[in-house]
């Protein structure tokens, strides 16, 4: 197993991880019923709070939607094709394509700064650019994007043996 302990973290600005987007406003009155995911700022479902036929600049996929609304700093990870609330920001990876298990280690990295944020004090652009965030680093003090990777695969895997074996025994 990977050990958290066993990695030396640095700090990061946001915006040097990042390249942040903007979502596009998309009211309910102007909302056509469809098949593809909206994501507004939920704290619940992915982010998903309907469903629409809409496309716009917003539209985006296997990206974190992190909110600056709403539920403040919450975020998801989105692999596929959505559109994004204003209240919304897309987080992509800046030097290199990322994947679930990247994304989702981030994630968690990004949540840590919750308790900073509220409805009054709001996760704005400004602000998300500037926040830093711990990452584990390599020999050469650069993200260990391949660290991220194993050990959020360690902790999926982990998650679905107890489910099978849950399963298994309740049959």
């Amino acid at each position: 197993m990977f050990r958290l302990t066993e990695k030396k973290w640095k700090e990061f600005y946001i915006e040097d991880i990042f390249v942040i987007h903007a979502g596009k406003r998309l009211t309910k009155s102007n909302m056509i019923k469809g098949q593809k995911p909206f994501i507004g700022a939920s704290d619940s479902n992915n982010g998903v709070t309907a469903f629409v036929k809409n496309t716009n600049a917003s539209e985006d996929k296997n990206v974190l939607g992190v909110n600056y609304n709403g539920s403040v700093v919450e975020n998801f990870y989105h692999p596929y094709v959505c559109i994004f609330s204003d209240d919304v920001k897309r987080f992509s990876l800046k030097d290199r394509i990322g994947n679930r298990e990247i994304y989702l280690f981030l994630k968690t990295v990004i949540l840590q700064q919750q308790v900073k944020y509220a409805y009054g004090y709001k996760f704005n652009e400004e602000r998300m650019r500037k926040q830093k965030i711990l990452l584990p680093i390599d020999e050469k003090e650069n993200p260990d994007w391949n660290f991220m990777e194993k050990y959020s695969n360690t902790i999926i895997q982990d998650l679905r043996t107890k489910y099978l074996k849950k399963k298994i025994m309740s049959i």
